[in-house]
C-alpha cells in the first residue's frame, strides 16, 4: 500500500499555484476550486486552533477536543488578541547610539552616593536657585526704579546730585576721568621728614584684642572730649610754615586720602583749592562731606533717599562718624598717662579736654621745585615686646541691618572673618582706602579696625564693640590693592595742573555720575559768610560736622535717657501693685 500525497497542481507559468486549480475529488470533486487570498506581511493572522485553553471544569475534558476549533466566545478571542497586540513591539534596525563611556557624567554614576550627601547637594542647590532669583528680582526692582525716576522726569535721587551747588558763572578749567588716574606712577621717599608733632595720645588698651561676639563691650559716648575738623588754612601751625617758606603745596591727611583713592569714591565731594603766589592751598568747605563716613558707598544696592529714615545715606554718616570717634577713644587706657609731643594741641583752648590725637606736620619732595607738607592724625601709641613705641591709627566699621549685606556679624566674625572682612571691601572700598591712606602718610606702625554693631537693627542709639583686629597699613594696602605710586602719581598730576594756573580760587568736585572730576574757577569771596549764592532746599543741605554730632549725640543721649526713666517707672509700677496685692 503506497502513501498517497494528494494532487498537487502544477503551474507551468512560475512560482506558486496555479492561478485556477481544480481540486481533486477527494477535496470536494470536480470541477471544485478553493479560492487563494494572497497577503502581505503586515497582515495579522488568526489563529486556526488554541491547545492551550483550558476546560472551565473536570468534566470538560470530553469536550476539550471539540473546543479547542471553537471561537464562538467573543470575548475571550478579543481578550486574546489584545494580548498579542500588547506582547508585539517594532524591531529597529538601527544600531544603537554610542555614549561616551568615560567622561564626568560616567565617571561621577559608578560610584553610588549616599542619600544624606544627594540631600545636602539638592539643598544646596536649592539654596544657590533662591539666591540667583533674589538677586534678579533686586536688579530688576532697580532697574524698574531708574527707568520710572527717567520716564517721569523727576528730580534725581540726593546721591546723583553734586556736593556743591554749580553756579552759572563758574568756569570748568580742567575735565579729568577716573581712566586717565589708573595709569599714573610717581615715587616719593618712603621716610617723609617730620617737621613739628602736636597734641597728646594714650595707650591702647590690649584688652580689646580679646573682645569676640560673646563677650562684646557696651559703646560709650565720650561727650566731655572735643573733636577737631580744621581746615588747612585755618591751622595755624600751617600758616606759619607757609610764612617761612617750607613748603609749596600745604593740604591734610583727610584731604590727600580723598584725591588718592578719587578712582574707587561713588558719591560726590569737592575740594576747594586756593593759588596764593607760589603756594597750592587744598581746603574743604564748612560741613563737607569729607567730614562724614560714607556708609555702603561702594555697594550694589542703594541706601534710602529719605534723611528721616535711620537707615538712609546721610543718617548712616552721622551714625558711622559718631561711633568712629567714640570707638577711637575708648579702646584706650584711661590712667591718666599720655604721652606728650613738641607742642600741645593747636585747636584745643585751656581747660578744654581735647580727644586723644597727635598732628604730625611732615613734608615730602615731589621734584626739585615742589614739595608737599600735610598735616596727618594718629590717634594712640603701644608699645611693642621690643619695647619700641609704635603708633595707632583707630577706625570702626558699623553694622546697622545684616539683612543689608547678608552677612551677621554676630555669627560669622568667629568663624568666617574673612568673609566679614570681603564684604566690607565690596560695600566700603572707598572708606577703608581712605584710612588706609591716612595710616600711610601718618607713618602709622598699626591700624586698627574695630566692628561695631547695633544693639538691634532698628535702635541706631545703642551699639556693641563685637571685635578688634590689627593690621600692618602696607601689607593692608597690598592685600586692598592699593597701589602707592598711583597714589602719589595722582595727587602730582592734580598738582601739577593747579601749578599751571593763575592766582585764584577753585574748587574740584567729583561728578555725582560719571567717574571723573572738574575743575572750575570760582571767584575770591565764594564759600565765605558775604559770598550770596543760590541756596540749596532745606532738605538737601548739609549741616556743618560739629553741629550734627552734638545734635545726634543729644538725641542718642535724651533717647537713652528716655528708656531708662521709663524702665524705672516701669519697675516703681510694679513694685506698688505688688505691694498693694500684698496688703490686700
Amino acid at each position: 500500500m503506497g502513501l498517497d500525497v494528494g494532487f498537487i497542481p502544477y503551474n507551468p507559468d512560475g512560482w506558486g499555484p496555479p492561478e485556477a486549480a481544480t481540486a481533486p475529488p477527494s477535496l470536494g470533486g470536480g470541477s471544485a476550486s478553493v479560492p487563494f487570498a494572497p497577503f502581505s506581511r503586515s497582515d495579522k493572522l488568526g489563529r486556526i486552533a488554541d491547545w492551550t485553553r483550558n476546560p472551565p471544569g473536570p468534566g470538560a475534558f470530553a469536550a476539550a477536543r471539540d473546543t479547542v476549533f471553537d471561537f464562538a466566545g467573543l470575548e475571550d478571542s478579543v481578550g486574546l488578541a489584545s494580548a498579542d497586540d500588547a506582547s508585539f513591539r517594532l524591531v529597529d534596525g538601527k544600531p544603537p547610539p554610542r555614549h561616551p563611556r568615560f567622561g564626568p557624567r560616567w565617571r561621577f554614576q559608578q560610584r553610588p552616593q549616599l542619600p544624606q550627601r544627594r540631600d545636602e547637594e539638592v539643598e544646596a542647590r536649592r539654596r544657590e536657585a533662591e539666591k540667583e532669583r533674589a538677586r534678579r528680582d533686586r536688579h530688576w526692582q532697580q532697574n524698574r526704579r531708574t527707568h520710572h525716576q527717567f520716564n517721569r522726569g523727576g528730580p534725581s535721587s540726593s546721591s546723583a546730585k553734586p556736593s556743591v551747588d554749580i553756579q552759572p558763572e563758574w568756569s570748568v578749567k580742567e575735565q579729568i576721568p577716573f581712566s586717565s588716574f589708573s595709569k599714573l606712577s610717581f615715587a616719593v621717599a618712603d621716610q617723609p621728614e617730620d617737621l613739628l608733632v602736636c597734641g597728646a595720645v594714650e595707650f591702647y588698651d590690649r584688652a580689646f584684642d580679646r573682645v569676640t561676639p560673646r563677650a562684646e563691650r557696651r559703646l560709650e559716648r565720650f561727650k566731655s572730649r572735643n573733636f577737631f575738623k580744621v581746615t588747612t588754612t585755618d591751622d595755624p601751625v600751617i600758616r606759619r610754615l607757609a610764612e617761612n617758606d617750607t613748603a609749596t603745596v600745604f593740604a591734610t591727611d583727610t584731604i590727600l586720602a580723598a584725591l588718592m583713592c578719587a578712582p574707587r569714591s561713588v558719591q560726590s565731594w569737592d575740594i576747594v583749592i586756593q593759588r596764593v603766589g607760589n603756594k597750592l592751598f587744598f581746603d574743604k568747605r564748612d560741613g563737607s562731606q569729607l567730614d562724614l563716613l560714607t556708609v555702603n558707598e561702594t555697594a550694589q544696592e542703594p541706601l534710602p533717599e529719605a534723611k528721616e529714615d535711620m537707615n538712609s545715606a546721610h543718617s548712616l554718616a552721622v551714625e558711622a562718624t559718631y561711633v568712629n570717634q567714640n570707638f577711637s577713644q575708648q579702646v584706650l587706657l584711661r590712667n591718666g598717662e599720655k604721652v606728650t609731643f613738641d607742642e600741645p594741641n593747636p585747636f584745643a583752648t585751656e581747660g578744654e579736654e581735647a580727644a586723644s590725637v597727635a598732628y604730625r606736620y611732615r613734608r615730602w619732595k615731589l621734584d626739585d621745585e615742589t614739595s608737599l607738607v600735610a598735616r596727618c592724625e594718629v590717634h594712640a601709641v603701644n608699645v611693642d615686646p621690643r619695647g619700641e613705641r609704635q603708633f595707632l591709627t583707630l577706625n570702626a566699621l558699623n553694622e546697622f541691618d545684616p539683612k543689608v549685606t547678608g552677612v551677621d556679624w554676630r555669627k560669622k566674625l568667629e568663624t568666617q572673618r574673612g568673609a566679614v572682612l570681603a564684604t566690607e571691601l565690596k560695600n566700603n572700598a572707598n572708606k577703608l582706602a581712605r584710612w588706609t591712606a591716612q595710616a600711610l602718610l601718618a607713618g602709622a606702625d598699626m591700624m586698627k579696625l574695630g566692628y561695631v554693631s547695633r544693639l538691634h537693627p532698628r535702635d541706631h542709639y545703642n551699639h556693641s564693640i563685637l571685635s578688634v583686629i590689627g593690621y600692618k597699613p602696607r601689607d593692608f594696602a597690598a592685600q586692598i590693592n592699593l597701589n602707592t605710586a598711583n597714589m602719589w602719581g595722582i595727587v602730582k598730576s592734580i598738582v601739577d595742573v593747579c601749578m599751571k594756573l593763575g592766582e585764584g580760587k577753585y574748587v574740584l568736585v567729583k561728578d555725582p555720575v560719571k567717574p571723573q572730576v572738574r575743575l572750575y574757577e570760582v571767584p575770591n569771596d565764594a564759600f565765605e559768610n558775604d559770598y550770596v549764592e543760590e541756596p540749596l532746599p532745606e532738605e538737601e543741605q548739609v549741616r556743618p560736622f560739629s553741629e550734627d554730632v552734638d545734635a545726634t549725640a543729644q538725641e542718642m543721649d535724651a533717647a537713652a535717657e528716655a528708656e531708662a526713666t521709663g524702665t524705672t517707672a516701669g519697675a516703681e509700677g510694679d513694685a506698688e501693685k505688688s505691694g498693694e496685692a500684698a496688703a490686700v
